[in-house]
């Protein structure tokens, strides 16, 4: 695909791709202020890549020959519809190569592969002071969800309560 003056192309990660997956959701956690948080390893990506049944997918953006974005997801199921629905747990283009396209393109990839899935919905995460992909959220015609709070168990209180 060219958009503007940037060359690039989409492909399915697969988990010889690890390394590639890995660097970038690091990029991201800096971007986001979370890297200390960050503890995959190659190892986790490149299991959760594969098998029959992988517990993530994931599409790289490549441009001069390396990965410069990344989109990740995984499938949910929605009781109400009675189907499955996307869930983008990570979406991160490289700062030098925004606005480029790279962006959109991954998203029109995420719609078309919720639409051949039969998702009715694609959802995701965003901070709340990230006002950039915001921005870029709403016009890709997005809306934030209002009435919900996201809720969840770690580390100690999971322990606890699976004791």
């Amino acid at each position: 695909m060219a958009i503007g003056t940037e060359t690039f192309t989409l492909r399915p990660a697969a988990p010889a791709d690890a390394a590639a997956v890995l660097r970038l959701v690091r990029a991201l956690a800096e971007y986001e202020r979370l890297a200390d948080q960050v503890t995959a390893t190659e190892d986790h990506f490149a299991r959760a890549l594969a098998g029959p049944t992988p517990r993530a997918h994931a599409v790289l953006a490549e441009a001069g020959g390396r990965a410069v974005g990344l989109a990740l997801w995984y499938y949910t199921f929605s009781t109400f519809a009675g189907g499955p629905d996307l869930f983008l747990e990570d979406l991160f283009v490289e700062p030098a190569h925004r606005g480029t396209g790279i962006g959109v393109a991954l998203f029109r990839h995420l719609a078309r592969t919720a639409r051949d899935e039969g998702c009715r919905r694609m959802e995701w995460r965003v901070l709340n002071w990230n006002q950039p992909s915001i921005d870029f959220y709403h016009r890709l015609g997005a809306r934030p969800m209002r009435d919900w709070t996201v809720m969840r168990l770690e580390r100690d209180a999971l322990a606890a309560l699976a004791a």
